[in-house]
């Protein structure tokens, strides 16, 4: 026997339907490339995207079709999130940051049919236009005032400007209804080796991930809150904040090409920010120019911070000097892509600060939806409680289950997705990562996480940013090297730092040595770039060798 309610699927045009309806006057607000602070609504902001679902199909987007996006953070990017994919074509996020042959080749491989830029890429599109097969048409996310010159828009064929295709059309639209299973976006990993590979959400997967980030034991948007997604739009769909904000009808503030630390504070402080979401390398960037000028937060009270681990130092730094409290998160883009939130359960209410601390500085645990799982190298599940790591593997709705195009073959081993980092579950269920598998160091034939190290180092005063790497060694096979950059203006020694990992860690866990450089490589999504560092430092001596 069958339940006998009505069957109505989960589309991604309902979010936008809702808000408009239900949260018309909410603002929002985008700092635009072109300089200004631009201001709209939900209702404004609905009209729009069926004006531009409307001139996609005049310009011969169809059911499935691919639509690629090169853009910050803006009130255009989030027409086109619910324009596109609310037409039943599929929206195509691309990362600017990635080297221009990967970007061509992940425009072929998806096979974009239109593509839409911010003017602040207009090189990189000039650099790619030409050498892409599908792209028919090049739109550029501004006004006719603020269009290329001539003679550079003649580089780039059937450059069109994106307000006048919204000028041009009406905006009555009805958004069509399809099987909630239909194709909604399209996000590629950014590897370290080999090329991006494709993650192809559905609108049901879509819109179940956005029911579960609103919950209070997740990221606990209301309609009450100022949402700022640091975390760029590219970067699997700024983590859902975008969905989030219809869904709950929040303020949404979006910083576009303005994410350093000045402009990030001004931008939270003018608009009444509550709550954001970003990757450490961000916060670091702010966290410096507020203690700099001695700054606080009037309204900011609790931030996402995900993408690699959150340092327990910067945990500490937002809230013990500024009263933001840290949501330490987890997730892939193969997972849509929140995984764990670290909220609180009952029983840590009457637990102390330092206490509170150490529970914070763990991923979290999972939101409703998601399964987890440690198993040994022998493939066997371990007991959550366990000291001991292993690698990490989860399932749910919103998980992927083979790769746009089946690239790379079946990923899932019994139904599982392997996610390639290492890590431990307490006995309460949150989960902790230690390192990723390739870059656990293996010391003879044991293993130390290069995360907790890195932790460690970045709590120094005079350490900026920090990582750990495995080098060569004749007797243990592989030792940590700590590979560090100081804070503008500071000093500290080698063996200062080593001095400051004692009674911390097990004495062998200290790295052997210490190496300073002027910047570490930073990936596209601004996480480290550890496999350029092992190139870099593949020969390097060990002064214990």
């Amino acid at each position: 026997m069958q339940g006998q309610m009505m069957q109505q699927p989960l589309l991604i045009s309902n979010l936008i339907v809702h808000a408009e309806r239900h949260h018309a006057g909410r603002e929002v607000v985008s700092r635009r490339v072109e300089g200004d602070i631009h201001r709209s609504t939900y209702k404004e902001l609905a009209s729009r995207s069926r004006r531009m679902a409307n001139a996609l199909a005049a310009l011969g987007v169809g059911f499935g079709d691919r639509v690629a996006t090169l853009a910050w953070n803006g009130y255009r990017h989030m027409e086109l999130y619910y324009a596109v994919s609310g037409s039943g074509a599929v929206l195509h996020t691309v990362n600017p940051r990635l080297h221009p042959d990967q970007i061509v080749y992940i425009a072929d491989h998806a096979e974009d049919k239109v593509l839409c830029f911010d003017m602040t890429f207009l090189p990189l599109i000039q650099a790619v236009a030409r050498r892409t097969r599908t792209i028919k048409h090049f739109v550029a996310m501004t006004d006719r005032a603020h269009m290329p010159a001539p003679e550079v828009a003649a580089t780039i064929p059937n450059l069109l400007c994106y307000e006048d295709l919204v000028a041009a059309q009406d905006d009555r639209f009805e958004w069509p209804n399809f099987d909630e299973n239909t194709a909604s976006s399209l996000c590629y990993t950014s590897g370290t080796t080999g090329n991006p590979k494709g993650v192809l959400y559905s609108h049901r997967s879509t819109l179940l991930h956005t029911f579960a980030i609103v919950m209070p034991d997740a990221l606990s948007c209301s309609e009450r809150d100022v949402i700022l997604p640091v975390v760029p739009m590219f970067h699997v769909n700024a983590w859902g904040l975008p969905y989030a904000g219809c869904m709950t009808g929040a303020k949404m503030v979006f910083p576009g090409p303005g994410l350093d630390g000045k402009s990030l504070y001004e931008l939270f402080e003018s608009e009444g920010v509550t709550l954001s979401a970003g990757v450490p390398t961000v916060w670091q960037g702010l966290l410096a120019h507020v203690e700099a000028n001695n700054l606080k937060f009037s309204t900011m009270k609790r931030t996402v911070i995900g993408g690699s681990a959150c340092p327990p130092a910067m945990i500490r730094a937002f809230g013990e000097k500024l009263g933001v409290h840290v949501l330490h998160a987890w997730g892939m883009t193969e997972m849509s892509p929140l995984g764990t939130c670290c909220t609180f359960k009952a029983k840590h209410a009457g637990l102390g600060q330092e206490e509170r601390y150490a529970v914070m500085a763990k991923q979290g645990r999972v939101v409703y939806g998601v399964d987890m799982k440690i198993v040994d190298d022998q493939g066997a599940e371990m007991a959550w409680g366990s000291e001991t790591s292993g690698d990490l593997y989860v399932r749910g709705p919103w998980i992927i289950g083979s790769y746009f195009k089946d690239e790379g073959g079946n990923p899932l081993i019994d139904g599982w997705f392997p996610t390639g980092d290492v890590a431990r579950i307490d006995a309460d269920g949150y989960m902790q990562i230690t390192d990723r598998s390739k870059d656990v160091i293996k010391s003879g034939g044991e293993w130390i996480g290069s995360i907790d190290l890195e932790n460690i180092a970045m709590a120094h005063p005079a350490v900026a940013m920090a990582a750990c790497i495995a080098a060569k060694h004749p007797k243990w096979d592989e030792r940590p090297l700590l590979v560090v950059v100081k804070k503008p203006g500071a000093q500290v020694t080698r063996e200062e730092l080593l001095a400051f990992f004692e009674g911390k860690i097990a004495k062998w866990w200290t790295p052997d040595d210490v190496t300073f450089v002027e910047a570490i490589p930073l990936g596209a999504t601004g996480k480290m770039q550890k496999n350029k560092l092992r190139e870099q430092f593949k020969d390097y001596h060990l002064p214990t060798a």
